[in-house]
């Protein structure tokens, strides 16, 4: 694998730059804004209006700051929340120790929270708090099968123009397969071939305004 680079987003917050698909793990306009916009606000804000225990599954695990920020919500709002995080290639742990989110996020009760989500063992779910478990499953997206374990998923693999197959609809099939009825995908992508495979697939699809330096964004629901 690659070398992945440290840079700052414009909003301060970091991010990684994959050397093996030249791509960025988050949108160089703010990686903390994107995640906020993307899954917490259309995510699972919108999720949490009808339920306040939820099981996400995370497609992209990568520095941890979706996960990250989704624990911080549960501290604030009384969400029970069981989350799945997939990954195949982890990231180096001298690279966890460089990303600036707990400073940023001001979180000095919780500050060696982050660092642990990266430390636990892979495959074995681990409580961080009553409202919150994490567990991380190392492996390739593909290899997925799960079946209506999930209320809510977010979709964060690396852009279309760095691994297509994983925006067609064999794998996006496998997401709605995971999903149960009325659960919600949520990704930054907006393209309209992803829209028109979720579509075909049987997703109902919204398109929503995305975070800032994008447009669009997709949430489609399984009805």
């Amino acid at each position: 694998m690659g070398q992945n680079i440290i840079f700052e987003t414009q909003d301060g917050s970091h991010s990684l730059m994959s050397e093996q698909y030249q791509v960025s793990y988050h949108s160089k306009y703010g990686a903390l804004q994107e995640t906020k916009h993307v899954f917490i606000e259309a995510g699972l804000n919108e999720k949490s209006l009808h339920q306040k225990e939820i099981d996400i599954l995370e497609i992209g695990f990568g520095t941890g700051l979706n996960a990250y920020v989704t624990f911080l919500e549960t501290l604030e709002r009384g969400l029970q929340i069981s989350y799945t995080a997939v990954e195949a290639y982890p990231i180096a742990e001298e690279l966890v120790q460089q990303l600036n989110y707990p400073q940023l996020m001001g979180d000095s009760v919780q500050d060696d929270v982050f660092q642990r989500f990266h430390a636990i063992p892979w495959e074995q779910p681990h409580t961080f708090s009553p409202q919150f478990q994490l567990v991380k499953e190392q492996k390739h997206f593909e290899s997925l099968a799960y079946k209506a374990a999930f209320d809510l998923i977010y979709y964060d693999a690396f852009a279309p123009t760095a691994q297509p197959e994983l925006w067609e609809e064999p794998i996006l099939a496998k997401m709605y397969q995971a999903l149960r009825p009325g659960g919600i995908w949520v990704s930054y992508c907006a393209k309209g071939a992803v829209k028109r495979a979720l579509r075909a697939i049987g997703f109902e699809v919204q398109t929503l305004p995305g975070p800032p330096g994008k447009r669009e964004m997709i949430r489609a629901i399984k009805s």
